[in-house]
């Protein structure tokens, strides 16, 4: 993990969220409905992943979230992980009856 500080663009358009690290840019897809938001998916380069910028990534993306105070539905397996390996922090996030 960088902890770095990461500017997340919502694009409503095309239904991603994004934001450029080193240079590329990198996006989580979504759908939205009703008071949830699902996160499909998650595409960014392997050398950025393997640098752990997926978790900086993810985190700037639930924390924008939390403000707009909608539920996450991780439904992309690399997103999913992330949420079961930070179960504490983020399980306030998921909707009621979601078991990840």
């Amino acid at each position: 993990m960088n902890d770095v500080a990461l500017e997340i663009t919502d694009n409503e358009f095309l239904r991603q969220f994004e934001t450029t690290i080193n240079g590329e840019k990198v996006l989580i897809e979504y759908s939205q409905q009703e008071r949830k938001i699902f996160l499909t998916k998650l595409i960014m380069s392997d050398s950025l992943i393997e640098q752990g910028f997926h978790e900086d990534f993810m985190k700037a993306v639930f924390n924008l979230i939390q403000e707009r105070n909608t539920r996450l539905v991780p439904t992309s397996p690399t997103i999913a992980k992330f949420v079961r390996k930070n179960k504490r922090k983020y399980k306030d996030l998921l909707p009621v009856g979601i078991a990840i």
